[in-house]
């Protein structure tokens, strides 16, 4: 009696020991929840980025939207790529050339208050890799 309670307890220890050492908590907090809370935040200051805007340069932006969109899409312009054979459009055109009319698009923003912020750094005289 004694030795099938033993055996019991063992078959369930080693079958919770399986079950934990799959799927680890940290595993998926890192993995999943660090993920979905990093997408949320970016575009969260995406979005605050774009509406902080003022009107006249909401508009100006649809306007620079338009025409740089046009652009980087003529067939001219577009970029060769493995298995499309009419090319893809042309990103970093697109992004130059709302840089270039005052618009710049939230990554290009971002980028440059990076640079800034190095450039300080810098100044400080502190490593910046």
């Amino acid at each position: 009696m004694q030795n099938q309670i033993v055996k019991i307890r063992l078959l369930i220890l080693t079958g919770i020991g399986i079950f934990l050492s799959g799927c680890s908590i940290s595993d998926w907090y890192n993995g999943y929840y660090v993920e979905r809370y990093a997408n949320k935040e970016a575009q969260k200051d995406r979005e605050q980025y774009y509406n902080s805007e003022s009107p006249e340069m909401q508009e100006l932006r649809k306007q620079n939207d338009k025409y740089c969109g046009d652009l980087s899409e003529k067939p001219e312009n577009r970029v060769a790529r493995d298995g499309y054979p009419n090319g893809v459009w042309n990103q970093g055109m697109y992004v130059n050339c709302m840089e270039d009319r005052g618009t710049p698009t939230y990554g290009t923003w971002a980028g440059m208050q990076k640079k800034k912020h190095d450039e300080e750094l810098r100044a400080k005289g502190k490593r910046v890799m």
